[in-house]
């Protein structure tokens, strides 16, 4: 059951990720636009270090979620095992 879970988060984070690639695509045009009027330049590409530390601190919330899960899980078969034994 575990691996269906697994499946399904990878296949909704990709889901997201083209949505998000798409969005992008489709809204190039008018942000071009309205920067064009309000004289405002591009955003600079992030630097290396800024794409490291983001995804860095991705994989860090990352670890939380999943330590979340598993210290549930664990409570869970605990507050079972100790309503079984009483």
């Amino acid at each position: 059951m575990n691996r269906h879970f697994q499946d399904t988060r990878y296949y909704l984070k990709r889901t997201v990720e083209t949505a998000a690639k798409g969005l992008k695509t489709e809204l190039e045009p008018a942000e071009r636009r309205l920067r064009a009027v309000v004289g405002a330049d591009e955003e600079p590409e992030p630097t290396r270090f800024e794409t490291v530390k983001g995804e860095l601190q991705g994989l860090q919330r990352k670890a939380g979620d999943e330590a979340e899960v598993v210290v549930d899980d664990a409570r869970g078969k605990i507050g079972r095992y100790r309503r079984s034994d009483a």
